[in-house]
């Protein structure tokens, strides 16, 4: 039986079930990627997309700036709040070394790594949001571009398909 190839399901041969015909089925992907210019792009680097990359490298240097911010709140700890001090640090430092190992894992496409980042680029932008008055505004201007700019490259269609892909779920 032959299904057309307008129609949106179609009969599998050998098997009773029901299957997608149209070209947005994740198991043509297979067969397809010989034919797709995308998929042997320069711009893919060791099967990372371009977008998941940038989104890597910005995402570590907000987590070696967050470190640095981290050593220097350590630095300069007052002793009339010593515990408020530490403890400041103490998370600046956590907080930064996290966003690091989730930029080495954004950039060999670890799907766990997707998470953390994107909570982080939201705790960013309610950070830019904060800032958005006064002398201040050119820092939420900075936060805001930079957290937008790892989002875009964080949920890019073929970002979502490599950690997909990584996944096992594609």
């Amino acid at each position: 039986m032959t299904t057309p190839l307008s129609g949106r399901l179609g009969h599998s041969q050998g098997r009773n079930r029901l299957l997608f015909v149209s070209n947005t089925d994740p198991r043509s992907r297979d067969e397809r990627s010989d034919s797709d210019p995308w998929a042997k792009s320069s711009y893919v680097i060791q099967g990372t997309p371009a977008p998941l990359k940038v989104a890597a490298a910005l995402t570590l240097l907000e987590g070696l700036l967050t470190v640095g911010f981290g050593v220097t709140e350590a630095l300069n700890i007052d002793v009339d709040r010593l515990v408020m001090g530490a403890t400041t640090s103490l998370f600046f430092l956590a907080f930064g070394a996290a966003l690091v190992l989730s930029a080495w894992g954004l950039n060999t496409s670890r799907p766990w790594a997707r998470g953390p980042v994107l909570l982080a680029q939201l705790i960013w932008l309610g950070l830019a949001w904060s800032f958005r008055t006064g002398s201040t505004l050119p820092v939420a201007v900075g936060l805001a571009v930079l957290s937008t700019v790892v989002l875009i490259g964080l949920l890019h269609p073929r970002s979502v398909e490599a950690l997909e892909r990584a996944a096992g779920r594609a």
